[in-house]
Protein backbone atom coordinates (compact mmCIF):
# COMPACT_ATOMS: atom_id res chain seq x y z
CA UNK A 1 0.00 0.00 0.00
CA UNK A 2 1.25 3.64 -0.49
CA UNK A 3 2.51 5.54 2.39
CA UNK A 4 -0.42 8.15 4.00
CA UNK A 5 0.58 11.75 2.81
CA UNK A 6 -0.24 15.15 3.68
CA UNK A 7 -2.58 14.04 6.47
CA UNK A 8 -1.75 17.07 8.90
CA UNK A 9 -3.75 19.91 7.81
CA UNK A 10 -6.96 17.77 7.85
CA UNK A 11 -6.32 16.93 11.16
CA UNK A 12 -5.59 20.52 12.45
CA UNK A 13 -8.71 21.75 10.00
CA UNK A 14 -11.21 24.13 12.26
CA UNK A 15 -14.21 22.09 11.48
CA UNK A 16 -12.30 18.34 12.02
CA UNK A 17 -11.42 20.01 15.68
CA UNK A 18 -14.78 20.88 16.05
CA UNK A 19 -16.24 17.29 14.72
CA UNK A 20 -13.70 15.93 17.57
CA UNK A 21 -14.93 18.16 20.25
CA UNK A 22 -18.50 16.74 19.47
CA UNK A 23 -17.51 13.02 20.06
CA UNK A 24 -15.42 14.23 22.58
CA UNK A 25 -17.89 15.18 24.90
CA UNK A 26 -20.73 12.99 23.93
CA UNK A 27 -21.87 11.37 27.72
CA UNK A 28 -19.63 14.12 29.56
CA UNK A 29 -21.07 17.00 28.13
CA UNK A 30 -22.39 18.06 32.30
CA UNK A 31 -19.07 17.00 33.46
CA UNK A 32 -16.95 20.98 34.61
CA UNK A 33 -13.62 20.83 32.37
CA UNK A 34 -16.36 20.22 29.69
CA UNK A 35 -18.77 22.83 30.12
CA UNK A 36 -15.65 25.41 30.86
CA UNK A 37 -13.97 24.18 27.37
CA UNK A 38 -17.08 24.61 26.13
CA UNK A 39 -17.69 28.38 27.49
CA UNK A 40 -15.22 29.48 25.20
CA UNK A 41 -15.70 26.90 22.72
CA UNK A 42 -13.90 28.55 19.56
CA UNK A 43 -11.42 30.70 20.86
CA UNK A 44 -10.21 27.27 22.14
CA UNK A 45 -10.68 25.42 19.37
CA UNK A 46 -8.33 28.08 17.77
CA UNK A 47 -5.97 27.82 20.52
CA UNK A 48 -5.49 23.94 19.67
CA UNK A 49 -5.61 24.41 15.95
CA UNK A 50 -2.49 27.41 16.10
CA UNK A 51 -0.64 25.08 18.51
CA UNK A 52 -0.94 22.25 16.30
CA UNK A 53 -0.04 24.49 13.06
CA UNK A 54 2.82 25.96 14.89
CA UNK A 55 3.83 22.02 16.38
CA UNK A 56 3.63 24.40 20.21
CA UNK A 57 1.28 21.33 21.51
CA UNK A 58 1.90 19.64 24.74
CA UNK A 59 0.24 16.71 26.13
CA UNK A 60 -1.72 17.80 29.56
CA UNK A 61 -0.98 16.22 32.40
CA UNK A 62 -2.52 12.68 33.24
CA UNK A 63 -5.27 12.04 36.03
CA UNK A 64 -4.62 8.37 36.96
CA UNK A 65 -6.98 5.72 38.61
CA UNK A 66 -7.38 1.66 38.51
CA UNK A 67 -10.39 -0.38 37.19
CA UNK A 68 -10.77 -4.06 38.47
CA UNK A 69 -12.78 -5.55 35.91
CA UNK A 70 -11.89 -7.84 34.49
CA UNK A 71 -8.66 -7.21 36.29
CA UNK A 72 -6.89 -4.69 38.17
CA UNK A 73 -5.62 -2.13 35.70
CA UNK A 74 -3.62 1.51 35.37
CA UNK A 75 -5.61 3.88 33.48
CA UNK A 76 -4.68 7.58 32.89
CA UNK A 77 -6.97 10.02 31.52
CA UNK A 78 -6.08 13.45 29.51
CA UNK A 79 -7.38 16.70 30.12
CA UNK A 80 -10.18 17.48 27.81
CA UNK A 81 -8.76 19.30 25.41
CA UNK A 82 -6.12 16.84 24.53
CA UNK A 83 -8.98 14.42 24.20
CA UNK A 84 -10.26 17.06 21.74
CA UNK A 85 -6.78 16.59 19.65
CA UNK A 86 -7.04 12.80 20.16
CA UNK A 87 -10.56 12.32 18.45
CA UNK A 88 -9.18 14.86 15.65
CA UNK A 89 -6.45 12.37 15.08
CA UNK A 90 -8.27 9.39 14.74
CA UNK A 91 -11.12 10.57 12.48
CA UNK A 92 -8.67 11.30 10.24
CA UNK A 93 -6.30 8.37 10.71
CA UNK A 94 -7.99 5.65 11.72
CA UNK A 95 -10.21 4.80 8.64
CA UNK A 96 -7.12 4.74 6.29
CA UNK A 97 -5.14 2.05 9.17
CA UNK A 98 -7.94 0.16 8.75
CA UNK A 99 -7.38 -1.13 5.10
CA UNK A 100 -4.32 -2.17 6.48
CA UNK A 101 -5.73 -4.59 8.92
CA UNK A 102 -7.09 -8.09 7.99
CA UNK A 103 -10.05 -9.82 8.16
CA UNK A 104 -10.24 -11.52 11.45
CA UNK A 105 -8.28 -8.95 13.47
CA UNK A 106 -11.87 -7.21 15.84
CA UNK A 107 -10.44 -4.88 18.34
CA UNK A 108 -10.98 -1.72 18.18
CA UNK A 109 -12.60 -1.17 14.58
CA UNK A 110 -16.64 0.31 13.59
CA UNK A 111 -18.40 -3.13 13.04
CA UNK A 112 -15.96 -5.77 14.59
CA UNK A 113 -15.56 -5.85 18.44
CA UNK A 114 -15.84 -9.14 20.78
CA UNK A 115 -19.39 -10.39 19.73
CA UNK A 116 -17.97 -10.59 16.29
CA UNK A 117 -14.71 -12.11 17.05
CA UNK A 118 -16.45 -14.89 19.01
CA UNK A 119 -18.68 -15.41 16.11
CA UNK A 120 -15.82 -16.15 13.89
CA UNK A 121 -14.08 -18.25 15.85
CA UNK A 122 -16.65 -20.62 16.52
CA UNK A 123 -17.15 -20.68 12.74
CA UNK A 124 -14.00 -22.05 12.77
CA UNK A 125 -14.55 -24.76 15.51
CA UNK A 126 -17.59 -26.16 13.28
CA UNK A 127 -15.55 -26.33 10.11
CA UNK A 128 -12.83 -28.07 12.05
CA UNK A 129 -15.70 -30.41 13.85
CA UNK A 130 -17.04 -31.77 10.81
CA UNK A 131 -13.80 -33.35 9.72
CA UNK A 132 -14.31 -36.22 12.70
CA UNK A 133 -10.75 -35.31 13.59
CA UNK A 134 -8.97 -34.64 16.57
CA UNK A 135 -8.04 -30.58 16.55
CA UNK A 136 -6.61 -27.98 18.92
CA UNK A 137 -6.23 -24.54 19.37
CA UNK A 138 -3.27 -22.27 20.20
CA UNK A 139 -4.05 -19.17 22.36
CA UNK A 140 -1.45 -16.82 22.43
CA UNK A 141 -1.52 -14.26 25.38
CA UNK A 142 1.19 -11.24 25.60
CA UNK A 143 2.32 -10.14 29.12
CA UNK A 144 1.50 -6.90 29.95
CA UNK A 145 0.70 -5.89 26.26
CA UNK A 146 -0.23 -2.02 26.46
CA UNK A 147 2.64 -1.42 29.76
CA UNK A 148 5.37 -3.54 27.00
CA UNK A 149 4.87 -1.59 23.81
CA UNK A 150 8.22 -0.40 22.66
CA UNK A 151 8.42 3.47 21.86
CA UNK A 152 11.55 2.66 19.03
CA UNK A 153 9.33 -0.07 17.44
CA UNK A 154 6.21 1.52 17.36
CA UNK A 155 7.36 5.12 15.84
CA UNK A 156 9.45 3.11 13.16
CA UNK A 157 6.07 1.26 12.38
CA UNK A 158 4.27 4.71 12.09
CA UNK A 159 7.00 5.82 9.51
CA UNK A 160 6.91 2.89 7.30
CA UNK A 161 3.07 4.11 6.75
CA UNK A 162 2.84 7.70 7.07
CA UNK A 163 5.48 10.57 4.48
CA UNK A 164 4.32 13.32 6.91
CA UNK A 165 6.91 14.78 8.87
CA UNK A 166 4.84 16.99 11.03
CA UNK A 167 2.35 14.39 12.11
CA UNK A 168 5.15 12.13 13.35
CA UNK A 169 6.50 15.28 15.26
CA UNK A 170 2.89 15.19 16.89
CA UNK A 171 2.94 11.24 17.07
CA UNK A 172 6.36 11.66 19.10
CA UNK A 173 5.01 13.76 21.73
CA UNK A 174 2.16 12.00 22.79
CA UNK A 175 3.81 8.81 22.90
CA UNK A 176 7.02 9.89 24.56
CA UNK A 177 5.18 11.67 26.79
CA UNK A 178 7.06 13.25 30.21
CA UNK A 179 4.89 10.88 31.61
CA UNK A 180 6.60 6.89 31.99
CA UNK A 181 4.45 3.96 31.48
CA UNK A 182 6.38 0.90 30.69
CA UNK A 183 6.27 -1.50 33.54
CA UNK A 184 8.33 -4.46 34.56
CA UNK A 185 7.28 -7.96 33.31
CA UNK A 186 5.91 -10.60 36.33
CA UNK A 187 3.18 -9.15 39.01
CA UNK A 188 1.35 -6.19 38.59
CA UNK A 189 3.19 -4.15 40.98
CA UNK A 190 2.33 -0.67 40.03
CA UNK A 191 3.61 0.32 43.27
CA UNK A 192 7.26 0.36 41.49
CA UNK A 193 8.59 2.71 39.56
CA UNK A 194 7.73 2.77 36.01
CA UNK A 195 9.95 2.59 32.93
CA UNK A 196 10.52 5.22 30.71
CA UNK A 197 10.78 3.95 26.22
CA UNK A 198 7.83 1.45 26.77
CA UNK A 199 4.08 0.86 27.06
CA UNK A 200 1.42 3.44 25.70
CA UNK A 201 -1.24 4.31 28.73
CA UNK A 202 -4.57 2.93 28.69
CA UNK A 203 -6.91 5.11 28.16
CA UNK A 204 -5.25 6.94 25.56
CA UNK A 205 -7.73 6.68 22.13
CA UNK A 206 -4.68 7.29 20.29
CA UNK A 207 -2.98 4.43 22.22
CA UNK A 208 -6.35 1.79 20.77
CA UNK A 209 -5.27 2.56 17.51
CA UNK A 210 -1.59 2.08 18.24
CA UNK A 211 -1.54 -0.76 20.09
CA UNK A 212 -4.27 -2.48 16.93
CA UNK A 213 -1.63 -1.38 14.41
CA UNK A 214 1.30 -2.66 16.63
CA UNK A 215 -0.42 -6.14 16.31
CA UNK A 216 -0.80 -5.74 12.55
CA UNK A 217 2.94 -6.67 12.30
CA UNK A 218 1.93 -10.34 13.93
CA UNK A 219 -1.34 -10.66 11.83
CA UNK A 220 0.93 -9.69 8.78
CA UNK A 221 4.22 -12.33 9.79
CA UNK A 222 0.91 -15.03 10.70
CA UNK A 223 -1.29 -14.76 7.49
CA UNK A 224 1.98 -14.34 4.70
CA UNK A 225 4.86 -15.88 6.13
CA UNK A 226 3.59 -18.46 8.31
CA UNK A 227 0.46 -19.34 6.05
CA UNK A 228 -2.03 -19.66 9.24
CA UNK A 229 -5.28 -19.94 7.79
CA UNK A 230 -7.94 -20.37 11.13
CA UNK A 231 -6.34 -17.27 12.78
CA UNK A 232 -8.29 -14.63 15.18
CA UNK A 233 -6.76 -11.69 16.76
CA UNK A 234 -9.03 -9.52 19.88
CA UNK A 235 -6.22 -6.91 20.58
CA UNK A 236 -3.38 -9.29 22.65
CA UNK A 237 -5.86 -12.21 22.36
CA UNK A 238 -4.97 -13.94 19.35
CA UNK A 239 -6.22 -18.05 18.46
CA UNK A 240 -4.86 -20.28 16.00
CA UNK A 241 -6.76 -23.60 15.21
CA UNK A 242 -5.12 -26.47 13.57
CA UNK A 243 -4.94 -30.61 12.92
CA UNK A 244 -1.90 -31.10 13.96
CA UNK A 245 -0.62 -30.57 17.36
CA UNK A 246 3.18 -30.16 16.53
CA UNK A 247 2.38 -27.74 14.16
CA UNK A 248 1.33 -25.60 16.75
CA UNK A 249 3.85 -26.11 18.83
CA UNK A 250 6.10 -25.25 15.57
CA UNK A 251 3.87 -21.84 15.00
CA UNK A 252 4.43 -20.46 18.87
CA UNK A 253 8.17 -20.80 18.51
CA UNK A 254 8.16 -19.26 15.28
CA UNK A 255 5.54 -16.36 16.84
CA UNK A 256 7.38 -16.37 20.04
CA UNK A 257 10.51 -15.41 18.12
CA UNK A 258 8.94 -12.73 16.23
CA UNK A 259 7.81 -10.79 19.08
CA UNK A 260 10.61 -10.90 21.34
CA UNK A 261 13.17 -9.73 17.91
CA UNK A 262 10.87 -7.49 15.78
CA UNK A 263 8.05 -6.16 18.73
CA UNK A 264 10.12 -7.02 21.84
CA UNK A 265 7.38 -8.31 23.75
CA UNK A 266 6.91 -11.62 25.31
CA UNK A 267 4.14 -14.64 25.63
CA UNK A 268 2.93 -15.13 29.40
CA UNK A 269 1.96 -18.50 30.94
CA UNK A 270 -1.54 -18.11 30.02
CA UNK A 271 -0.46 -19.18 26.20
CA UNK A 272 -1.17 -22.88 25.68
CA UNK A 273 -2.24 -25.37 23.21
CA UNK A 274 -4.93 -27.52 24.22
CA UNK A 275 -8.28 -29.56 22.74
CA UNK A 276 -11.50 -27.79 22.60
CA UNK A 277 -13.45 -30.63 24.23
CA UNK A 278 -13.82 -27.95 27.39
CA UNK A 279 -14.55 -24.89 24.91
CA UNK A 280 -12.05 -22.10 24.51
CA UNK A 281 -11.64 -19.53 26.70
CA UNK A 282 -12.24 -15.90 24.27
CA UNK A 283 -13.00 -12.35 24.67
CA UNK A 284 -15.15 -13.49 28.30
CA UNK A 285 -16.90 -16.42 27.02
CA UNK A 286 -15.96 -20.16 26.72
CA UNK A 287 -16.97 -21.23 22.81
CA UNK A 288 -17.62 -24.70 21.21
CA UNK A 289 -18.73 -25.72 17.82
CA UNK A 290 -22.54 -25.94 19.10
CA UNK A 291 -22.87 -23.47 21.66
CA UNK A 292 -21.12 -20.36 23.62
CA UNK A 293 -21.59 -20.01 27.59
CA UNK A 294 -19.90 -16.73 29.44
CA UNK A 295 -17.15 -17.57 31.76
CA UNK A 296 -17.67 -18.96 34.96
CA UNK A 297 -15.94 -16.01 36.29
CA UNK A 298 -17.87 -13.90 34.79
CA UNK A 299 -20.86 -15.01 35.37
CA UNK A 300 -20.08 -15.10 39.17
CA UNK A 301 -18.85 -11.52 39.24
CA UNK A 302 -22.15 -10.68 37.26
CA UNK A 303 -24.16 -12.00 40.38
CA UNK A 304 -22.27 -9.95 43.14
CA UNK A 305 -22.57 -7.55 41.20
CA UNK A 306 -26.75 -7.20 40.83
CA UNK A 307 -26.50 -8.26 44.48
CA UNK A 308 -24.59 -5.78 44.86
CA UNK A 309 -26.47 -3.40 43.07
CA UNK A 310 -29.61 -4.14 44.85
CA UNK A 311 -28.21 -3.74 48.02
CA UNK A 312 -27.45 -0.07 47.09
CA UNK A 313 -30.75 0.49 45.98
CA UNK A 314 -32.08 -0.45 49.34
CA UNK A 315 -29.87 2.23 50.64
CA UNK A 316 -30.94 4.62 48.65
CA UNK A 317 -27.52 5.18 46.91
CA UNK A 318 -28.87 4.23 43.70
CA UNK A 319 -32.31 5.15 41.62
CA UNK A 320 -34.02 2.49 40.28
CA UNK A 321 -32.77 3.49 36.63
CA UNK A 322 -29.42 3.41 37.21
CA UNK A 323 -30.47 -0.43 38.77
CA UNK A 324 -32.52 -1.07 35.65
CA UNK A 325 -29.36 0.58 33.39
CA UNK A 326 -27.56 -2.37 34.76
CA UNK A 327 -29.27 -5.23 34.76
CA UNK A 328 -30.13 -4.18 30.97
CA UNK A 329 -26.52 -4.18 30.00
CA UNK A 330 -26.04 -7.67 31.70
CA UNK A 331 -28.89 -8.83 30.23
CA UNK A 332 -27.60 -7.84 26.76
CA UNK A 333 -24.39 -9.19 27.24
CA UNK A 334 -26.43 -12.76 27.77
CA UNK A 335 -27.88 -12.30 24.55
CA UNK A 336 -25.04 -13.43 22.67
CA UNK A 337 -24.89 -16.72 24.26
CA UNK A 338 -26.73 -20.14 25.35
CA UNK A 339 -27.26 -18.33 29.24
CA UNK A 340 -31.23 -19.44 29.31
CA UNK A 341 -30.38 -20.85 33.06
CA UNK A 342 -28.21 -18.11 34.37
CA UNK A 343 -30.71 -15.87 33.09
CA UNK A 344 -33.68 -17.20 34.89
CA UNK A 345 -31.48 -17.56 38.03
CA UNK A 346 -30.50 -14.10 37.83
CA UNK A 347 -34.27 -12.31 37.42
CA UNK A 348 -35.22 -14.66 40.13
CA UNK A 349 -33.33 -13.20 42.03
CA UNK A 350 -34.46 -10.07 41.73
CA UNK A 351 -37.82 -11.20 41.85
CA UNK A 352 -37.57 -12.84 45.53
CA UNK A 353 -36.98 -9.23 46.01
CA UNK A 354 -39.13 -7.38 44.47
CA UNK A 355 -41.36 -6.05 47.33
CA UNK A 356 -39.12 -5.37 49.90
CA UNK A 357 -37.53 -2.95 46.64
CA UNK A 358 -40.71 -1.49 46.24
CA UNK A 359 -41.57 -1.08 49.57
CA UNK A 360 -38.60 1.23 49.82
CA UNK A 361 -40.06 2.60 46.77
CA UNK A 362 -43.20 3.78 48.36
CA UNK A 363 -41.33 4.91 51.27
CA UNK A 364 -38.51 7.52 50.81
CA UNK A 365 -37.92 7.81 54.46
CA UNK A 366 -36.79 4.34 55.44
CA UNK A 367 -33.93 4.42 52.64
CA UNK A 368 -32.61 7.03 54.55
Amino acid sequence: MKRIKNLYESIYDFDNLLQAYYMARKSKRYREEVLRFSNNLEENLITLQNELIWQTYEVGRYREFFVYEPKKRLVMALPFRDRVVQWAIYRQLNPLLERRYINTSYACRVGYGTHRAVSKLQQYLRLFSRTNQPFYVLKLDISKYFYRIDHDVLLSILRRIIADECLMQLFETIIRSETKFGMELGDHDFAKERIGDIGIPIGNLTSQMFANLYLNELDQYCKHVLKTKYYVRYMDDVCILHHDKKHLWALKESIEQFLTNRLKLTLNNKTTIRTTNQGVDFCGYRIWPTHIKLRKKTALKMKRRIKHLQKQYRKGRIDFAGFNASLNSYLGIMQHCNSYKLRRKLLASICLRKEGMNNVEENPEERR
